[in-house]
């Protein structure tokens, strides 16, 4: 059996609930090293799930020539230019979104993967959803004609519920996140409109604010955007939505609407325009809840992509659409301006 041999650089809540427990459950990987910048936190974590090695810098972990393949899970401002870094050490890399701040870093990333021949996936964890998955199938079936219309909606109440280091989370500063809510959860439902509908916006129009958090991001915003096929629909991504979370999305189409996430029973509702309805369970939609962490894909889809050589879905040049959006949704927000994107 093969042995996929990796390293996890930063070890903030992701990493600790999904990254390095989806490593662990797998048997043909090893997990060599971790590091972060708080050395004791990369001991303890280290010690937590096996790893041989605990670092305090990136730079110490990617001269480790038996790590064959890293996360990366560091502040946004720092993903460009660890990823970079790891790229050219010759390692593949997962990338936890949004893949950078701008653009330029972004190309970057996909050029220094294909001049070192490794591979780059950007963590956009909603497409491995069963939800979507079994939407994104019922919407290529045709059955309900064009999409019109949609409303994905990602929102909870805050970081601070959610990071290892709480009110203090690097997520609160403007300096290492660059984006607040559009960054953390916005491009979540911007990759996933864009993979679901197979289509690329046109258009968009954007407002956010800081509505209720003590910080210089945003914390609540709101995209309307336009796709090359059509629809119109909008994107809300909030920290600010108390007490519950909100991870749902709604397709309306010409004969019907999918409704997924927005029943507590059937995760998944198609109601055809003859008023047939079809319920689908398909488990729970994956939630930032504590104690209702399941598998992602994420992890499973990256070590298959490199153990078989089949590649990844969610490749740089994926990440890079997805990224562009949210640089729009800041762009028309503070030029208060309809962004309109060109096509390639």
């Amino acid at each position: 059996m093969i042995m996929l041999k990796v390293g996890v650089i930063g070890c903030g809540a992701i990493a600790q609930r999904r990254h390095l427990p989806e490593y662990l459950q797998r048997n043909d990987v090893e997990i060599i090293a971790v590091c972060d910048f708080n050395l004791q936190r990369a001991q303890e974590v280290a010690k937590q799930f096996g790893a041989k090695y605990a670092f305090q810098t990136h730079e110490e972990l990617l001269a480790c020539e038996e790590i064959e393949a890293v996360s990366v899970c560091a502040p946004n401002n720092l993903h460009a230019s660890i990823s970079i870094e790891a790229l050219n050490a010759g390692k593949h890399v997962l990338c936890e979104k949004p893949m950078a701040t701008n653009l330029a870093e972004a190309k970057s990333m996909i050029e220094a993967a294909q001049i070192n021949k490794v591979k780059l996936m950007i963590g956009h964890s909603q497409r491995f959803m069963a939800v979507h998955t079994k939407a994104k199938e019922i919407i290529e079936q045709g059955k309900l004609g064009k999409v019109l219309s949609f409303q994905s909606n990602f929102s909870h109440s805050g970081p601070e519920n959610w990071s290892v280091d709480g009110s203090k989370s690097w997520f609160f500063n403007k300096d290492e996140a660059f984006a607040g809510v559009l960054g953390d959860l916005g491009i979540h439902k911007a990759d996933l409109i864009r993979w679901l509908l197979d289509d690329e916006v046109s258009e968009l129009t954007s407002m956010y604010g800081t509505q209720h958090k003590n910080t210089n991001v945003d914390d609540h915003a709101v995209i309307l955007m336009k796709t090359r096929k059509g629809a119109i629909g909008t994107i809300t991504a909030s920290w600010v939505s108390y007490p519950n979370e909100i991870n749902s999305t709604v397709i309306f189409c010409e004969k019907g609407t999918i409704s997924i996430g927005v029943d507590p029973s059937y995760g998944l509702i198609v109601d055809h325009s003859n008023k047939q309805r079809e319920l689908h369970e398909l488990g729970k939609i994956q939630s930032n809840e504590v104690g209702e962490q399941f598998t992602s894909g994420v992890i499973d889809h990256f070590v298959d992509g490199i153990v078989n050589g089949t590649g990844h879905l969610i490749t740089g040049e994926e990440g890079y659409k997805s990224l562009e959006i949210v640089l729009a949704g800041i762009n028309s927000a503070n030029s208060k301006t309809t962004v309109i994107f060109e096509k390639a």
